[in-house]
């Protein structure tokens, strides 16, 4: 199961790519089209979920905004990404992060819906790195700090 998520805004660009995509993706679609417009023909679809991780553990690959919290919530399963910004968004924030970690080489960036079967395909055929979050130490200075108080 592939699985396209817009997280909380409107991204109907990204759904009705992947819409027109996915009969030919040869796997089902599921779709999280949160406040969007766009009902999607060619797979089981949604707005909201209390939790989505489910979809994202579950799916084979993820296709989604540049959101970094859905980023994140994607690499910590393992599953493959693709990210497309949301053009919408009031800053360029989205496409920052996807460079980001497009170039660490943890996920297959798309920025022009146009190219979203190539990273499709790459996603699906080239491994993409596997996450490791930064080492740190904030909880203990957050910790020395409260013992100090006392």
């Amino acid at each position: 199961m592939i699985f396209c998520t817009v997280g909380t805004t409107e991204f109907d660009d990204l759904v009705r790519a992947v819409d027109a995509l996915a009969p030919e993706l040869d796997e089902p679609v599921v779709f999280q089209i949160g406040r969007g417009f766009y009902e999607p023909k060619h797979g089981e679809w949604f707005r909201f979920r209390p939790d989505i991780s489910d979809y994202i553990e579950n799916a084979s690959l993820v296709i989604a905004h540049g959101g970094f919290g859905t980023i994140i919530e994607v690499l910590y399963a393992g599953t493959p990404l693709v990210s497309v910004p949301n053009p919408d968004r009031f800053d360029k924030h989205q496409e920052q992060i996807i460079r980001r970690f497009g170039a660490e080489g943890y996920l297959a960036p798309c920025f022009h819906l146009d190219e979203l079967p190539q990273a499709i395909d790459k996603a699906r055929r080239e491994p993409l790195r596997p996450y490791q979050p930064p080492e740190t130490t904030l909880h203990l200075e957050i910790r020395g700090f409260l013992r100090a108080r006392r």
